[in-house]
């Protein structure tokens, strides 16, 4: 390569490295902001983790400690006394008391604070129906039977998570309205459905014979 276009080249590196530490001192800002707005973020980030990490195990062992109590209304009262951070878990203590107040044998409370919990829209749909299901299960002394019956037939709905369990509680309303018939024969769709489990398979099977009725072994 001769002198002159050796100088040519040298010159034309010279520019463009001036023009690289005009853009940087004149742009570079951006960068120092983007880095440290990654490197924030993720601190961030990670902190919102740390947090909710240990506040679920707080609230994960206050409930294990007040269930150690044992007398029921202790255990009640140590449970409501929990704080809780979300509807989520506000909802799980929820349910949680009202199988303290249940065993208590206060039934009415502990409907009351269910079906809360089931009326609650800015819960998820699984709270809702878990919620639902167990205040219809234990009204039996408080619900009339065209209530229980409505509610579980809004749980039986297909699709529905807690289907077949409704339609096992809806048998045995039937069964309790002395629909003997009508029972049998949702007990064996309850047998014949490919959803049954192996323990609501057992007990339709038991119901079924304690009606007089025959369970196909095939």
């Amino acid at each position: 390569m001769s002198n002159p276009d050796s100088f040519i080249e040298e010159v034309s590196e010279e520019v463009r490295r001036d023009r690289l530490y005009g853009y940087l001192r004149r742009y570079g800002w951006i960068a120092i902001v983007v880095v440290f707005g990654i490197v924030g973020g993720t601190a961030w980030r990670e902190y919102q983790i740390a947090t909710q990490s240990a506040s679920a195990q707080a609230f994960g062992d206050g409930i294990l400690t007040a269930l150690e109590n044992e007398d029921v209304g202790e255990r009640v009262k140590a449970l409501d006394a929990l704080t809780v951070e979300s509807p989520d878990s506000k909802a799980i203590l929820d349910m949680l008391i009202a199988a303290e107040q249940g065993e208590e044998g206060d039934d009415a409370a502990a409907i009351a604070r269910l079906q809360a919990v089931s009326n609650n829209a800015d819960l998820p749909s699984i709270y809702r129906q878990i919620a639902s299901y167990k205040a219809l299960a234990s009204g039996a002394e408080t619900l009339s039977v065209d209530e229980r019956r409505s509610g579980f037939e809004a749980l039986a709905i297909a699709g529905q998570p807690l289907r077949l369990l409704a339609e096992e509680q809806l048998a045995l309303i039937e069964i309790e309205t002395g629909e003997k018939l009508a029972a049998l024969e949702r007990l064996q769709a309850i047998l014949v459905d490919s959803e049954v489990t192996s323990g609501l398979r057992r007990r339709a099977s038991q119901l079924i014979v304690a009606l007089g009725g025959t369970v196909d072994q095939s």
